[in-house]
């Protein structure tokens, strides 16, 4: 069992619930229905086939299957976000256009940018706040959230009954979403500059488009991890950061 310790300090501020809620109970919804396959016959009754790969699946493999695909997906539609309002950090990796960009992130499981010397996970997400840094801060960040994901699923997208988890990387990789949106809004460079436009806060035009796309992602990633605690029969050690340390936490590190 993996054990973890309190630390003194305030948590950082969450996103709004609401919205990680709605897209849980959406995933869900698709759970519950992704391993069948209903047809009206020709005596025009309806008939149902269970496609043979999701009988040796649990409900919580088959929510894992579908949390996993969720999240990349979420994490790739910030990154598309962050070029949009920092089209220079596309540029900085030689990258021919935006989607080029985003391209090169989605094959983060078999391709990682040059740039980051073989950073993964916190190590290249905290590049993206360094002074030093000269290259994509977007795809330092992103990717690094990308392999976090990949540990905490144990490098797997397709689970089976057999197929086990750490509930401890969940949790971390989803306070490690927290963290980065706790930096795109207080990380400056030494001019006093935000590293990455995200969210706008002014007061006229208040745009969080990216706080609740990352809410989405920790309310998927919590429920995983209290499903996985659950299956595990484990209780979850909840760990709180002060602001003052905001720091990504290890995932794949962990046992």
């Amino acid at each position: 069992m993996v054990k973890s310790t309190r630390s003194a300090g305030a948590s950082c501020r969450r996103p709004s619930a609401g919205g990680g809620r709605r897209r849980c109970l959406a995933v869900l919804a698709s759970v519950l229905v992704a391993g069948c396959a209903t047809r009206l016959g020709k005596d025009g009754r309806t008939e149902t086939d269970v496609h043979a790969r999701y009988l040796a699946k649990s409900e919580a493999d088959r929510l894992a299957d579908t949390v996993r695909r969720e999240v990349d997906e979420g994490l790739l539609r910030i990154a598309d976000k962050l070029y949009k309002r920092n089209p220079r950090e596309w540029r900085k990796a030689g990258a021919a256009s935006r989607e080029a960009a985003l391209e090169r992130l989605r094959m983060h499981r078999s391709v990682s940018p040059p740039e980051l010397l073989g950073a993964r996970e916190g190590k290249a997400a905290a590049l993206a706040f360094s002074e030093s840094y000269g290259g994509d801060r977007v795809a330092a960040l992103v990717f690094g959230l990308l392999t976090m994901v990949d540990a905490a699923f144990e490098h797997k997208a397709d689970f089976y009954i057999l197929d086990s988890l750490n509930e401890m990387k969940l949790y971390n990789c989803a306070r490690n979403m927290e963290v980065a949106i706790w930096k795109l809004a207080n990380d400056r460079n030494g001019a006093g500059e935000l590293y990455l436009l995200s969210n706008e806060g002014d007061q006229v035009r208040r745009n969080l488009s990216f706080e609740r796309e990352f809410g989405r992602e920790i309310g998927l990633l919590d429920l995983m991890a209290s499903v996985v605690a659950d299956r595990n029969g484990r209780a979850l050690s909840r760990l709180s950061q002060s602001v003052a340390t905001m720091i990504f936490l290890p995932v794949g590190g962990l046992p």
